[in-house]
């Protein structure tokens, strides 16, 4: 019998407190950040498409999770107050931000006009 040998799964990235500035403020590239929790239903929802997101758009965009359990800083300092809460970040700039849950397609289409802006520069 012949094993197929599983894809190792993508490992979307995770910004910290700690992390933030430098892998979001300083990017050069679009940013998409899901603030989400482990308990929340929606996020469980939402955490299959970021994923998604993260391995289709690898190095022309950043899709990253910040976990509001373990970085309180970063939640407050954007006052999230729901989650799931998706925020796209261009040129260092909160461009956009979105509460609960949002359809794939719509996610694509906005990482697109991001990615398009950045190419035209």
């Amino acid at each position: 019998m012949f094993w197929r040998k599983k894809k190792p799964k993508f490992e979307t990235p995770q910004i910290t407190d700690s992390t933030f500035n430098e892998l979001v403020a300083k990017s050069e590239i679009p940013v998409l950040l899901d603030f989400y929790a482990n308990w929340c239903g929606p996020c469980k929802v939402l955490g299959p498409i970021i994923d998604e997101l993260a391995e289709e758009y690898e190095g022309r965009a950043l899709i990253a999770k910040v976990n509001t359990e373990v970085n309180p800083i970063l939640s407050q300092h954007f006052k999230v107050k729901s989650i799931p809460t998706i925020m796209f970040v261009h040129k260092g700039q909160i461009v956009e931000r979105y509460q609960g849950l949002i359809p794939k397609p719509n996610l694509e289409e906005i990482l697109e006009e991001y990615i398009a802006d950045s190419v035209q520069e």
